[in-house]
């Protein structure tokens, strides 16, 4: 019988492209089995709640989950919400959420705030981010 890994994966909806990218690598992936609880686009905290009411929805769903994965792109540089999630991953619990970064496929330049934060840096490659959820989790 396979683990599923509850998975939060930080993303800006800006460049939702790398995330829907990532979820397919995922999808198609065999032997391997996830739950996505990331904050949807589509839900209304996004654009009609308050920062509180986004804060507390991503604290609800990074509790859930094994392992927190955030796209290293250097679009996160200038989020004020990926420092949000890692406090969250590694400040507000008793035990801290592994952060995995996960470098964008060619990418030159990488944040590094994420890097920093992060337990472990992989490529864009389907078995390194496989890999490295297993072995945090």
């Amino acid at each position: 019988m396979a683990n599923t890994y509850n998975l939060f994966i930080s993303h800006s909806w800006a460049y939702g492209d790398a995330y829907d990218k990532l979820i397919k690598l995922l999808d198609n992936r065999g032997y391997f089995t996830y739950k996505d609880f990331s904050v949807p686009k589509n839900d209304p905290i996004h654009t009609n709640g308050t920062d509180k009411q986004l804060y507390d929805a991503i604290y609800n769903k990074i509790q859930l989950c094994h392992s927190i994965i955030i796209l290293a792109g250097v679009y996160s540089s200038y989020s004020k919400w990926i420092n949000k999630e890692i406090y969250i991953a590694k400040k507000e619990f008793k035990t801290p959420k592994p952060i995995i970064a996960i470098e964008p496929w060619g990418a030159e330049k990488t944040s590094k705030v994420v890097k920093d934060s992060a337990d472990i840096i992989v490529g864009w490659n389907t078995e390194s981010v496989v890999n490295a959820i297993r072995s945090l989790s």
